[in-house]
C-alpha cells in the first residue's frame, strides 16, 4: 500500500483513502446496514480533473506501467474499412435545433469479463459527469452492433412519435412516457431538463427503424451490451463537437486493447445535413516543439535535453532531441487532450522529473511584503473593539432584499444593491449594503444568551457604481449593536468616541469628527445622529425603530453604529 502511495504521488496522483464498501457504508449509514457489503480492498484515488486518461483502471494502469518504463506507450491505430462495408451515421437537419452533432466508432471482437465491462460502464458515467458537464454537452451511447443493421439515422422528432423499450424495462413507451417514468428516478431524473421543452427530441435508428437510443435521456433495451457482446457501436451526441471528439477518442483508446487487434479501432462514417462526410474517431497524433532550455528553466533544473526527452516520455508523451539538442520533438497522442499548450508539457516534464527533487532556491528578486492598509486598520480595530466588551461576528456577504430594504423601512431601489441573477435560496439574494442586518440576525439566532448583547463587525459592503470597470464597489464598514432591556444609546455613543480615540481623530469641527441630529428610516424618530469625519458623512449611530426590531424578531430596544472606516486609512 506504502509503494503503491508513493508510486501514485510520484506520477501527479493522490491515493485519497484505502477503504472497501463494506467501510464505506457503516461509516455513512452505521454498521447495520453494512452487514453483508464487500470487504474487497478499494483504492480511492484522485485524479487531476484534466486527465480523462486516468478514468479507468485500463488507463491509469497504462500510464502507470508506462511511467515505470514496463511498456513503451501502444500505437492506437483507425482501421478504415473498404468502400460501402463500414457504418454510417447520417445526421438529419432537424437535430440542429436540440444536438447538432454526433460522432461513432466501432471496437470490434472485443472481449469483455465482469471486471471489463463494469469499467466500461463507470467511465461512460464518469466522462458524463465531468467533460460531458453532466451530458449537457455529449451524451455517450454504446450499443450492441450484432442486434442491428446500419447505415444508422440521427434524427429529432416530436415525443408522441418516438416509441421504444428504454434500457431495462419490460415494455415500450412513447418519449413523453419515458420522461414521466424517469421524473422520480434518482439517477436520470438530472438529465431530462436538458431536452424536456425541446419541440423536438433527438432519437438516433437504425435501418429498420429500432431505436439504438434517446440522447441524453436513455439507451434502447434492443442494443443492450452485455459481458457477451463482441462489436460494440459507440455514439457520442451533443452540443459541443470539440468534446464529442475527445469522449470518443478516450473510450476508444481505452477499451480497445481488449479487441482481437489490441489497440486497433474501426472507423465510421458520419454524414453531415450538407452532404458532408467525416471519418471518426480521429485519434489525432500531432507533434509539437519545445526548446530544453525552456523546460530547465521553468522548472527550475538542469537536465540534458536526452533526459528530458526520456522524462517526457514516460509521462506518455513519446519525445526525441532533434537539431544537435537545440529542441525536443514531441508527439502528442489522442488520449492527452489536455496537452494544450507547451506549459503543459514543461508540467508532465516536472511531475516525471519529481517535484521533490527539484532544489529549493531563494529567488535573486527582493521583495518586502505588507499589509494592505485598509486590512491592517481593520485587524488593529479588531483587537481594541475586542477589548472595549464587544464580540465579533462574522455574517455573510449575502442577503436577502428584504433584510437590507423592506426590514430597514427603505426602498429596494434606494440601496444600490447588487443583485444576484439567479439566486438559489431567498436568504441570498443581494449583496449587503449595511452590516446591520446581519448582526440583527446573529442577535435573533441567539435570543437564549445572557443579555447585553454587545456585537460587531468589520466587513466589506457592496454597491452598484457606474464609474467603476466592474459596475460595483465595495466599502469596508464597521457595525456595532447594543441590545438590552434599555436602549443603551450611551454605550453606542461611547464606542464611537472609543473608535475616534484609536483613530486620533479628535472631537471638533475642523479637523475632527462631529455628530449632528437626523432622522433615518430605520432609527427612532429623534434618537439618530449623523457622523460626520474628514469633512463628509461617514455613517448613523442611534436607537433602532420598534418596527425594525419586530421584523427581525427582537423583543428588546437596541442601539446601532455604522460607519465607513476607508477615509481613515
Amino acid at each position: 500500500d506504502e509503494e503503491f502511495d508513493e508510486l501514485c504521488f510520484e506520477f501527479g496522483l493522490e491515493l485519497d483513502e484505502i477503504t472497501s464498501e463494506k467501510d464505506i457504508i457503516s461509516k455513512e449509514k452505521g454498521e447495520e446496514k453494512a452487514k453483508g457489503a464487500s470487504d474487497t480492498i478499494l483504492y480511492k484515488i484522485d485524479v487531476p480533473a484534466n486527465r480523462y486518461d486516468l478514468l479507468c483502471l485500463e488507463g491509469l494502469v497504462r500510464g502507470l506501467q508506462v511511467f515505470k518504463e514496463r511498456i513503451n506507450l501502444p500505437r492506437y491505430e483507425k482501421i478504415i474499412p473498404a468502400q460501402g462495408e463500414g457504418q454510417r451515421l447520417i445526421i438529419t437537419e432537424e437535430t440542429v435545433q436540440v444536438r447538432p452533432h454526433a460522432v461513432a466508432a466501432v471496437l470490434r471482437n472485443i472481449t469483455f469479463t465482469k471486471e471489463r465491462y463494469d469499467s466500461f460502464i463507470d467511465l461512460q458515467e464518469k466522462l458524463h459527469q465531468n467533460i460531458c458537464r453532466r451530458r449537457a454537452l455529449v451524451a455517450i451511447g454504446t450499443h450492441d452492433l450484432d442486434t442491428i443493421f446500419g447505415p444508422f439515422t440521427f434524427t429529432a422528432k416530436a415525443p408522441s412519435e418516438i416509441k421504444f423499450k428504454p434500457l431495462n424495462q419490460s415494455r415500450e413507451y412513447t418519449a413523453s412516457q419515458i420522461m414521466d417514468l424517469y421524473r422520480t428516478d434518482s439517477h436520470l431524473r438530472h438529465y431530462l431538463h436538458l431536452i424536456e421543452n425541446k419541440p423536438l427530441y433527438p432519437v438516433i435508428y437504425d435501418s429498420n427503424g429500432v431505436v439504438l437510443s434517446m440522447p441524453p435521456i436513455i439507451n434502447g433495451h434492443h442494443t443492450k451490451v452485455s459481458v457477451n457482446t463482441r462489436n460494440v457501436f459507440i455514439e457520442c451526441t451533443g452540443t459541443d463537437i470539440t468534446k464529442a471528439k475527445i469522449v470518443l477518442d478516450i473510450i476508444v483508446t481505452m477499451f480497445s486493447e481488449y479487441c482481437e487487434k489490441p489497440f486497433s479501432v474501426e472507423a465510421v462514417e458520419v454524414v453531415y445535413p450538407n452532404g458532408k462526410t467525416h471519418i471518426y474517431p480521429e485519434l489525432a497524433y500531432r507533434k509539437e516543439k519545445v526548446k530544453p532550455e525552456l523546460i530547465n528553466k521553468k522548472i527550475g533544473i538542469s537536465e540534458t535535453p536526452s533526459s528530458l526527452a526520456k522524462l517526457l516520455t514516460r509521462m506518455c508523451l513519446k519525445s526525441h532531441v532533434i537539431g544537435n539538442g537545440n529542441n525536443i520533438e514531441i508527439e502528442i497522442p489522442p488520449t492527452r487532450a489536455d496537452i494544450i499548450h507547451a506549459c503543459d508539457i514543461v508540467e508532465d516534464a516536472a511531475i516525471a522529473y519529481g517535484y521533490n527533487n527539484i532544489q529549493m532556491t531563494i529567488p535573486k528578486t527582493y521583495t518586502i511584503a505588507n499589509q494592505l492598509p485598509l486590512s491592517k486598520l481593520t485587524e488593529l480595530l479588531r483587537l481594541d473593539l475586542a477589548a472595549a466588551g464587544f464580540t465579533e461576528a462574522l455574517t455573510f456577504a449575502l442577503c436577502s432584499q428584504e433584510d437590507i430594504a423592506d426590514k430597514l423601512g427603505m426602498d429596494i431601489s434606494a440601496t444600490k444593491a447588487v443583485r444576484i441573477a439567479n439566486p438559489k435560496t431567498a436568504e441570498f439574494q443581494v449583496a449587503r449594503t449595511t452590516l446591520l442586518p446581519g448582526l440583527l440576525k446573529t442577535i435573533a439566532a441567539n435570543r437564549k444568551m445572557p443579555l447585553p448583547l454587545k456585537l460587531f463587525e468589520i466587513s466589506d459592503i457592496v454597491v452598484k457604481d457606474p464609474n467603476t470597470d466592474v459596475g460595483a464597489r465595495n466599502y469596508r464598514h464597521f457595525c456595532a449593536v447594543y441590545y438590552n432591556k434599555s436602549p443603551g444609546f450611551e454605550i453606542i455613543h461611547g464606542l464611537l468616541d472609543r473608535v475616534m480615540q484609536l483613530l486620533e481623530v479628535p472631537p471638533n469641527e475642523e479637523n475632527g469628527y462631529t455628530i449632528k441630529a437626523t432622522e433615518g428610516s430605520a432609527f427612532f424618530p429623534g434618537r439618530c445622529a449623523e457622523i460626520f469625519a474628514k469633512g463628509q458623512s461617514i455613517g448613523k449611530l442611534g436607537v433602532l425603530h420598534p418596527d425594525v426590531i419586530t421584523k427581525f424578531e427582537l423583543t428588546m430596544p437596541c442601539s446601532a453604529l455604522e460607519i465607513n472606516i476607508e477615509p481613515f486609512v
